[in-house]
């Protein structure tokens, strides 16, 4: 073992010389480990195999032909990174004096393998929402929201970049992308205005950066600005045309905020609205309100380009127009019935519905006949029989009637008209029926003292005389019975009946057209 270490350190020594010209000199460290130690060798392999294969192999491959087979067993030892690719042992020498042949084609194909770029997607979109935080005397934070897209690749993060006013150079002020969606840029000179930007950062590229629309000039700012829109003035304020529009909204923010007025994103007649601001509030003034002055006011409150915004939506109207084309569509009887368009200006209000009106020939007098009709047609009834009577409709909105009513051209004559009554003949029914027993008696039991009734129900026609019997005995005029018969019910009262009183007892009912009976038995028992 020791013979054979000898002559490849000197060997070793040679070979690497023309190796150091492409910087293998922490190569020749790990080459005599693994000869002496099987185990580390395939330590060194994963680091220096891949570096060596590339350039040297072609040297490597005379040296082996004119030397002994002992200086071949030296190469493989480094160069064992391609026999784990083949999977054969590495304790043979032998084996692995072919294995830096095969192993230079496979290293060459390992350096192309990471070649093959990724599939490149769309970089991510922009991100959205980027406003001033919040402002000091040296520093100023961003805030942003996400941007909609990324792209195939996961985010990245972002990356801010900032410029002085009038300069055309961006300085990047973060090296690494960041995740957050909130930073803050320091160290800036006081007095500066800065523009700002942020780009989304993915594998696939960076995106249309979001930019600030103003420079951002760094100061301490005390307050942030910030509109209280009153409560009355988060809806449409509504208003009539010739009434005055006076609003104050106040606000915060210091220093002193810039506040700026427009309308659809144009400054404001200045002719017509008169804008009043002070340190706490500003004050929105039209003397006369016209039509033309509706619409949504937009207001901005900034400072140093943080900045708050507010909608104001302001709607003028008037009263509406007359519907159009009032027609008489029909009449009969004492009923009539109207149709109409709706007016061409509705007053710059929703219709809200109709008055219908009557007027009789007699009187000359107008009547509400209908109120708050939501549809362009109706029917009138109730009407007097021999009257002429004209129609007329108005328009309602928010702002009241229409001035003008649509008046029907036609009139409506209701005719009196001539019926004869005719008596319905009723067909003669014969109402003739025996009696019939609709409820039976029902046994009973009671106790010795105690007022006892028997109830049972019959019909007939003509009403049937009802006779009670005892043990077929018929009860006549006795104190100790009472026999009653209403509206076909009939009851028999026994009072403070005795065991004697027990028995079968039965109601019999007669009339012209036959009879009927009930039987029911009767207990009466001592009391224990």
């Amino acid at each position: 073992m020791t013979g054979k270490t000898a002559p490849p350190a000197t060997k070793k020594d040679t070979a690497p010389a023309p190796k150091q010209e492409p910087a293998p000199a922490p190569k020749q460290e790990p080459a005599p480990a693994p000869k002496q130690e099987p185990v580390p060798a395939p330590k060194q392999e994963p680091a220096p195999a891949p570096k060596q294969e590339p350039a040297p192999a072609p040297k490597q491959e005379p040296a082996p032909a004119s030397e002994d087979p002992s200086a071949a067993e030296h190469p493989p030892a480094a160069e064992q990174p391609a026999a784990p690719a083949h999977e054969p042992a590495p304790v043979p020498t032998a084996e692995a004096a072919p294995a830096p042949e095969e192993g230079s084609p496979s290293a060459a194909a390992e350096p192309q393998a990471p070649e093959p770029e990724e599939s490149k997607g769309a970089p991510p979109s922009s991100p959205l929402a980027l406003a001033v935080e919040e402002v000091s005397e040296n520093s100023i934070t961003l805030t942003w929201k996400a941007p909609e897209q990324t792209g195939r690749s996961h985010l990245d993060g972002y990356v801010v970049e900032i410029c002085k006013d009038g300069s055309p150079d961006w300085t990047a002020v973060n090296q690494e992308p960041f995740l957050s969606t909130r930073y803050t840029v320091q160290d800036l000179g006081s007095g500066d205005k800065i523009h700002v930007r942020v780009k989304a950062v993915s594998a696939c590229g960076a995106s249309v950066p979001a930019t600030l629309e103003q420079p951002v000039l760094i100061r301490e700012i005390l307050q942030l600005p910030k509109i209280r829109m009153p409560r009355h003035l988060r809806e449409t304020y509504v208003r009539h045309v010739g009434d005055a529009v006076n609003m104050m909204i106040p606000f915060q923010g210091k220093p002193q905020p810039e506040v700026i007025w427009t309308k659809g994103g144009q400054p404001l007649d200045t002719s017509r609205i008169a804008i009043r601001n002070t340190e706490k509030d500003t004050i929105f003034y039209i003397r006369e309100a016209q039509r033309g002055d509706s619409g949504k006011y937009e207001l901005t409150v900034r400072i140093n380009g943080a900045e708050d915004k507010a909608v104001l939506d302001i709607r003028v109207i008037e009263l509406p127009g007359p519907p159009q084309n009032l027609k008489l569509v029909d009449v009969w009887g004492f009923n009539v019935a109207l149709e109409w368009a709706p007016p061409v200006d509705n007053g710059n209000s929703e219709i809200k519905g109709y008055i219908v009106q009557k007027s009789d020939k007699k009187s000359g007098k107008w009547f509400t006949a209908l109120e708050r009709c939501t549809r362009t047609s109706c029917t009138i009834s109730d009407l007097i029989i021999g009257n002429t009577y004209s129609f007329r409709v108005f328009a309602e909105n928010a702002c009241g009637l229409s001035e003008k009513a649509a008046v029907a051209t036609a009139v409506a004559d209701i005719k009196k008209t001539k019926t004869a009554y005719q008596s319905e003949k009723i067909p003669q029914r014969d109402m003739m029926e025996p009696p019939k027993f609709t409820q039976p008696l029902t046994d009973r039991t009671t106790t010795r003292g105690y007022n006892t009734h028997l109830i049972c129900c019959v019909r007939g026609f003509p009403q049937p005389k009802i006779i009670w019997m005892k043990n077929q005995m018929e009860i006549r005029e006795d104190p100790k019975y009472i026999a009653m018969i209403e509206q076909g019910v009939c009851s028999l009262e026994i009072r403070k009946p005795s065991p004697f009183d027990g028995g079968i007892y039965t109601c019999k009912a007669v009339n012209a057209l036959g009879e009927a009976s009930v039987d029911c038995k009767l207990d009466v028992k001592m009391p224990q």
